[in-house]
C-alpha cells in the first residue's frame, strides 16, 4: 500500500482549493492576474504619513514622560507606565530604525534569549513562552520577546515613538528643589542628520519640553513636572548619552564606568540602582546606562535585568506622579 508524503498531501490540498489566507475572497482566479490594488494618488501617502507624524510631533513637543532608548529596558518601563497611568504624554526617542538595542539576537549573535527568575513573570504577564530550565528561563528567540514588548507598548493611545531619531543634547535648568540641576527636555534631530553634521553646516535640532514648566522657562510650581528615563545602554557611540552628558554639564557629578563581568552581581545592582539619579532633578535611568553611571559590573547575555531595571525604573516614576 503507497504511503501518501506531507509534500503530496499538500499538493493534494492545493489542487483540491482548499488553501485559505486573508484574501482568498478576493482573489478569484489561480495566477492572481485579476489581483488589484484600490487607486490612490502618492500624494495621499505622502499626506498621510506626514500629516499624522507632525500632529504626533505637536502633541508629544511637550511630555509627561521622555524615554530615551527603546531597548528592552525603555520599552518595559513604558510598559508599566502607559498600563498604569493612560493619561501621562509618554514619548519614546530611538537612534536606531529598529527598536530593541541588543534583543534582537541575545548574546554573542545567537538566538536564545536568557531571563533569570523572577524576571520571567514579566514574560508571563504579557504572554511570551518559554523553556523552564529551573532557575531561569528560555525564550526560543530575543526577537520574539522584543518585538511582543514593542507591539504592546505602541497600542497604548498615549504613547508616541519617534525612530530614527537622536537625542543630541539635554535642555537643563540650574532651579532644582536644592539648587541642584534640573534636566527639563530633550534636544533632538534625525539621526542621519546628526551622523553628518561634521559633512556640512550646522543643521539646527528640535526640542521636546517636559511638561511642569511656564512659558519663561522657570518651573510651574502648582504643576508636577515630568520626568526623563535615560536606558542608552553601555558606552559607545549613543550609548551612555544622558550619563556622560551630566558629567559634562555639572563638575559635581562623575560616571562611575562599568566594571568586568560578574553575572551575579551585576543583574541585582543593575535593578537596585536603577531609578532616580540623585543630583539632577528630573533624570531617571535604568538598563546598561546605570552600570555606566553607577560603575556596576556588566552581567553577559542575560536580560533579566533589562526587562527588570526597566520596571523598577517605571514604578520610582509612577511614585513621582502619584504624589
Amino acid at each position: 500500500m503507497s504511503t501518501t508524503t506531507q509534500t503530496e498531501t499538500a499538493q493534494l490540498q492545493l489542487n483540491a482549493g482548499s488553501i485559505r489566507h486573508a484574501l482568498s475572497d478576493v482573489v478569484k482566479t489561480d495566477d492572481w492576474s485579476d489581483f488589484k490594488f484600490t487607486p490612490i494618488r502618492e500624494s495621499t501617502v505622502s499626506r498621510a504619513m506626514t500629516s499624522r507624524y507632525f500632529k504626533d510631533l505637536d502633541k508629544h513637543a511637550v511630555s509627561d514622560v521622555i524615554i530615551v532608548g527603546a531597548g528592552s529596558s525603555g520599552l518595559s518601563a513604558a510598559y508599566v507606565i502607559a498600563k498604569n497611568r493612560p493619561d501621562l504624554t509618554v514619548t519614546i526617542i530611538e537612534a536606531s530604525v529598529a527598536c530593541g538595542g541588543g534583543s534582537w539576537l541575545a548574546g554573542a549573535l545567537m538566538s536564545a534569549m536568557i531571563i533569570r527568575k523572577p524576571g520571567h513573570l514579566f514574560l508571563e504577564e504579557l504572554k511570551i513562552p518559554y523553556e523552564d530550565e529551573g532557575d531561569y528561563v528560555v525564550v526560543k528567540h530575543a526577537a520574539l520577546f522584543i518585538t511582543t514588548v514593542i507591539s504592546e507598548v505602541l497600542k497604548f493611545p498615549n504613547v508616541k515613538l519617534f525612530n530614527a531619531t537622536a537625542v543630541e543634547d539635554l535642555v537643563t535648568r540650574p532651579d532644582g528643589p536644592n539648587g541642584e540641576l534640573t534636566v527639563a527636555g530633550v534636544v533632538t534631530n534625525w539621526t542621519l542628520v546628526t551622523q553628518a553634521h561634521g559633512t556640512q553646516c550646522c543643521m539646527d535640532p528640535n526640542v521636546i519640553e517636559l511638561s511642569g514648566y511656564k512659558n519663561d522657562g522657570t518651573r510651574d510650581p502648582s504643576a508636577k513636572h515630568g520626568v526623563i528615563l535615560s536606558t542608552t545602554g553601555h558606552d559607545g557611540p549613543f550609548g551612555a548619552f544622558s550619563a556622560k552628558r551630566i558629567v559634562s554639564i555639572d563638575e559635581n557629578q562623575k560616571l562611575g564606568g562599568m566594571k568586568g563581568l560578574d553575572m551575579n552581581h551585576a543583574e541585582a545592582d543593575v535593578v537596585k540602582n536603577a531609578g532616580k539619579y540623585n543630583g539632577v532633578n528630573s533624570m531617571y535611568f535604568a538598563g546598561m546606562e546605570v552600570a555606566e553611571l553607577a560603575g556596576c559590573n556588566r552581567m553577559g547575555p542575560t536580560f533579566g535585568a533589562m526587562l527588570v531595571s526597566g520596571i523598577k525604573a517605571a514604578e520610582e516614576i509612577l511614585k513621582h506622579f502619584a504624589e
